[in-house]
């Protein structure tokens, strides 16, 4: 989708501001880049703020600053650019920003850079409106898990009742258009993501080999922690190892070190990153560990490839060699790394974080929320209740005997696994891009097809039973259908998987939180007695 090299800025570039953009491809980079910073009036009408409000993240090092950078954002120009441009020309107008704002490729450096502004911007933002109300909690929120309170801040992601989930202000499909693949590859590689919700910017593939390549020299286990999981007793669950040696690894915290050692809290997000960086390396590697031992009789992970990318060291470690297997992991580490900070695995991070414990017990701690069943352990409920239903029914099911089979779970007093989600009201976008995957490389498994056919029927069934807020497919609905398919059968390990992924979210928000100096998270409890008087209730 790139330009050729050899085309220079014409007739685009010398158009009137008032006239539609055309010929966009014969621009080059920040000819184009340009072209639309100029146009700020009409962007700052689409986002509906202040251009003052808006932050310059367009960074260059060594290149001319494309101009109006203190007025228009890289990142609000490439996310609204579909909204001036036709979609071809806005392709390639996606492909010039990114190449305009590529600098350095050590991650930590460009956070050194946008930091001190988005410390400034929020700054200014709370002096202005730090005392304005943002919303109303009632009686039934306070006793229904908090749902719909707007109670915290999570940069790296949020979530849409109606759209999904996105990155950074980009959506799944986005995400898998525009972040970079491994050579032959179709999926986002899971580096190219962390870089996005880390920078708030699509990364360049250099950037994103420097994050591979930077994970593969940080990965080695400690050897007390290699020990350990070789100890653990076989009955003990994966996912009880996993976050068992999540907390082994703090003995290597920097950030523990530091702050023991009286770092100035300016500096807590530098240790931070570097904690978050290491884990985040040695998290395959762990979860490979406890896969090998568990289910291949304790054999050798094998060494990490400084030339492979974080997926396929992964997969390989875990012994699977097909590479669509591989395709299919970077995928899921993709998908599954962020939906937002109310969720029980990110904010429990957020909250042990806000203690200033270390990321490695903050993330220990997210792991013991993500092995609950009603988070983390859903896809392999889905899968039990699938197995459940083929053994029950046998060979192939109709429409009509699949909606009884239904209809007796609800009966019964259980759920249909996989449907509804407390904030999506829509197919989870998640699942669609999972569905999508299936159609192309195994559209004629048998489990595929039974999951197929549950999307079109438990919907109905559930809007006519009238209980469900959203009768739609989550995730969970077909993650396990997947790794079934190739080969991982082992329903318990699932959510280690769905761990190792988490991480990238997490991770990358701990980070802002300390860089951002968020303080010790402390909301106010109330008993019933105390509720009933606040609201002039009668007790009893």
């Amino acid at each position: 989708m790139t330009p050729p090299a050899n085309q220079i800025p014409i007739r685009c570039c010398t158009e009137s501001a008032n006239r539609p953009i055309n010929n966009a491809a014969t621009c080059g980079p920040e000819s184009l880049f340009n072209l639309l910073l100029s146009r700020r009036g009409t962007f700052n009408r689409l986002r509906g703020a202040p251009a003052a409000a808006s932050r310059a993240v367009n960074r260059t090092s060594g290149n001319k600053q494309p101009r109006h950078t203190d007025t228009m954002s890289f990142l609000s120009v490439s996310r609204l650019a579909p909204k001036l441009l036709n979609s071809k020309n806005a392709a390639y107008f996606l492909v010039a920003a990114r190449n305009a704002s590529a600098s350095t490729t050590n991650l930590k450096d460009v956070l050194a850079d946008l930091i001190p502004k988005e410390q400034s911007r929020i700054k200014n933002f709370k002096q202005q409106y730090g005392k304005t109300n943002i919303g109303q909690i009632n009686v039934d929120m306070v006793y229904g898990g908090m749902r719909g309170m707007k109670g915290l801040v999570y940069e790296t992601s949020v979530l849409d009742p109606e759209e999904g989930i996105r990155f950074r202000g980009y959506s799944i499909p986005e995400c898998q258009k525009l972040l970079p693949k491994a050579p032959g590859g179709e999926e986002p590689l899971p580096e190219g993501l962390f870089w996005l919700l880390v920078t708030g910017q699509v990364p360049t593939e250099e950037q994103v080999n420097w994050v591979s390549k930077e994970w593969a020299k940080r990965a080695a286990l400690p050897s007390h922690v290699v020990t350990m999981l070789d100890n653990f007793p076989t009955n003990l669950h994966p996912m009880s190892q996993f976050s068992a040696a999540i907390t082994a690894l703090n003995s290597e915290s920097g950030f523990a070190r530091a702050y023991s050692e009286g770092v100035h809290k300016t500096k807590y997000w530098e240790f931070v990153y570097e904690d978050s960086m290491d884990l985040i390396a040695k998290l395959p590697c762990i979860a490979a560990k406890i896969y090998r031992n568990l289910y291949r009789e304790g054999s050798s992970i094998g060494a990490i490839d400084s030339n492979l990318d974080w997926s396929h060291n992964f997969t390989n470690m875990l012994g699977y060699s097909d590479a669509q297997f591989t395709e299919l992991m970077r995928l899921y580490l993709t998908i599954h790394s962020d939906h937002e900070g109310g969720n029980v695995s990110a904010h429990t991070s957020h909250l042990v974080g806000s203690a200033l414990s270390d990321p490695y017990l903050s993330f220990s701690a997210a792991m013991n929320g993500l092995a609950g069943p009603l988070h983390g352990l859903a896809n392999q409920e889905v899968l039990v209740w699938l197995t459940a239903l083929q053994k029950e029914m046998g060979g192939e099911v109709s429409d009509e005997q699949m909606r009884d089979y239904i209809w007796n779970t609800l009966k019964s007093g259980r759920v249909v696994p996989g449907y509804g989600h407390a904030v999506l009201r829509k197919t989870d976008p998640r699942y669609t891009c999972q569905r999508e995957f299936a159609l192309k490389h195994l559209p004629n498994d048998a489990m595929f097809k039974l999951v197929a056919q549950l999307y079109k029927i438990v919907p109905n069934v559930l809007l006519e039973q009238g209980k469900a807020k959203n009768p739609w497919p989550n995730v969970d609905a077909h993650s396990g259908v997947l790794l079934q398919y190739y080969g991982m059968t082992e329903m318990n390990y699932y959510t280690v998987l769905f761990g190792v992924s988490r991480a990238l979210g997490v991770l990358a928000q701990l980070v802002w939180s300390r860089a951002l100096g968020f303080p010790l998270e402390r909301p106010k409890s109330m008993s019933t007695d105390g509720l009933m008087t606040l609201v002039g209730a009668k007790s009893g």
